[in-house]
């Protein structure tokens, strides 16, 4: 190892699951959660407290909460619109709160049923009584495009990232929520929000709507950005724009990290096990790749008679 390390958030337990068409149970949901907390996660996003008339699939935020077994130097994160959202995620015991709007107002709209300055004056009073007693992490959406307004101005998010830090965020995410971005964009704007707070305070969130997702997520990592969303298999979506696909898939990612020498303190072999039962769990394939093609150092192990097949 060259000292390299990246840190990897899973999100497949709310962003993940959001737009699945079929209710997966609370007891399937925790199992999830817990066979990540044991493959060496140590960021968790664990669930949402929405309305459970936005998003029926996540209705069941206190429950998987209290039944998951929490794992000590795990932090457990939980996605909240709100201030009632946030008291009952602080209730439930969540280690950090996600806050997210999104910087294009159409998308605002659609994706959180408000308008921007609705959203912000909503965090000023979670940030007001959140106080210490919790993590707060704001989340930028269609950071680098619209799916409604096109290309948005990189000073629009460097204004919004820094009016979430006059709050008392400490935490920002980057997210590009419908696999818009392109790595150059990347760079550039890692490097303009690094230059407001450290590389332990900023996470990378990406789909690969355009195939570009671990190019992205390799651009933000040489511009000085440590920490990246994944899912499990690639899955998820933004259940509110026109063409969104899955997040980046996670063991795709630690994959790429460990032919690069990137720690990432996760174990693959078992993050692979994991997302091989996901077809049976969902009842449809996942677009994720490692987990189908196996590791490289996997061919080295394969049988006579299949390589020369191969040849």
């Amino acid at each position: 190892m060259n000292g390299e390390y990246m840190v990897i958030q899973e999100v497949s337990p709310r962003d993940g699951l959001q737009i699945e068409p079929v209710w997966l149970p609370t007891d399937d949901k925790v199992a999830l959660i817990d066979a990540l907390s044991g493959a060496g996660f140590s960021r968790i996003e664990a669930g949402s407290f929405v309305s459970p008339e936005a998003v029926p699939a996540l209705r069941d935020g206190e429950d998987v909460f209290a039944r998951m077994r929490r794992r000590p130097g795990v932090i457990y994160v939980a996605l909240v619109p709100n201030l009632k959202g946030a008291q009952r995620a602080m209730k439930a015991g969540a280690d950090e709160l996600n806050l997210v709007m999104s910087v294009s107002q159409s998308h605002n709209r659609a994706n959180m049923r408000m308008d921007c300055e609705q959203s912000l004056a909503a965090f000023a009073d979670i940030a007001r009584h959140a106080g210490s007693r919790v993590r707060l992490n704001g989340s930028v959406a269609t950071a680098f495009g619209c799916p409604f307004e096109g290309p948005i101005h990189e000073d629009r998010v460097v204004a919004l990232v820094d009016r979430y830090l006059a709050m008392g965020i400490t935490g920002i995410t980057l997210a590009d929520t419908t696999g818009m971005a392109q790595p150059r964009q990347v760079a550039r704007l890692v490097r303009r929000v690094r230059a407001r707070l450290p590389a332990s305070a900023l996470t990378l969130h990406f789909h690969n709507t355009r195939g570009l997702g671990l190019v992205n997520v390799l651009a933000g990592y040489e511009a000085g950005a440590q920490r990246f969303d994944a899912a499990l298999g690639g899955l998820g979506g933004c259940p509110f724009a026109p063409g969104a696909s899955g997040n980046i898939c996670t063991e795709d990612l630690v994959n790429m990290c460990a032919e690069m020498g990137i720690a990432t303190g996760i174990d693959l072999p078992r993050l692979i096990a994991l997302s091989r039962g996901l077809p049976a769990l969902l009842g449809h394939d996942v677009p994720g790749q490692v987990a189908k093609s196996g590791r490289n150092c996997d061919l080295h192990a394969m049988p006579e008679e299949w390589t020369r097949q191969a040849a």
